[in-house]
């Protein structure tokens, strides 16, 4: 994760000021998501970045702890807050390896654009399954690219040793429906705004 640390610190700045690749589909993604969410729910971002979606998310649910494992990235998340912002939002410096949890589980649990930056997908979403309450929401967007972008995958080994990027692990979005049902989720809804682009899952635990 060190070295992890170190790629997302470097690139915090440039990455707070990179616009969104494709407005539309971001917005279409929030409207679904806040189809999800409720007043009394308690959400959990992780990977959170610079914290734009969960500000954006904050109004729609009854608290947000958003995590990341850069402190530059939750630097500037936390410059977002104003006064005018929700107070029911919180930044903190964390993995989701190692976080820990309330004993009450979490309503809804967000990833936007983070399984195929971790080193075990199976062993997270686990996780994610463990901390959601009963009927809980696992909201996430992902960049599935075990198709013809596998032919890269020497190249991204070798930028990531030399530390110009960050780990990526290769595969489909089958392979991630399938680790997401063998956690025991069910798919609730299932799309992609286009060819080459994140695949958009709601999943469900069980009530």
């Amino acid at each position: 994760m060190a070295k992890a640390n170190v790629f997302w610190d470097r690139i915090a700045r440039r990455y707070a000021r990179s616009p969104i690749s494709n407005p539309q589909a971001y917005e279409k993604k929030l409207e679904i998501m806040q189809g999800y969410l409720g007043p009394k729910m308690q959400l959990l971002e992780f990977g959170c970045g610079t914290g734009s979606t969960a500000l954006r998310l904050a109004p729609h649910v009854s608290q947000i702890h958003a995590i990341d494992i850069s402190a530059n990235m939750i630097a500037i998340a936390r410059e977002k807050i104003t006064d005018g912002q929700p107070s029911n939002l919180t930044f903190e410096v964390a993995g989701i390896d190692d976080f820990v949890p309330p004993k009450a589980g979490y309503s809804a649990v967000l990833a936007m654009n983070i399984l195929h930056l971790v080193s075990d997908r199976d062993a997270v979403i686990g996780r994610v399954h463990d901390m959601l309450a009963p009927g809980g929401v696992f909201i996430s967007s992902t960049a599935c690219t075990g198709g013809a972008l596998r032919l890269l995958k020497p190249a991204f080994a070798l930028g990531r040793w030399t530390g110009l990027l960050p780990l990526l692990r290769f595969f489909t979005e089958d392979h991630l429906v399938a680790s997401l049902t063998r956690a025991g989720f069910k798919i609730d809804h299932r799309s992609r705004p286009g060819k080459g682009m994140a695949v958009f899952i709601v999943a469900k635990k069980a009530a």
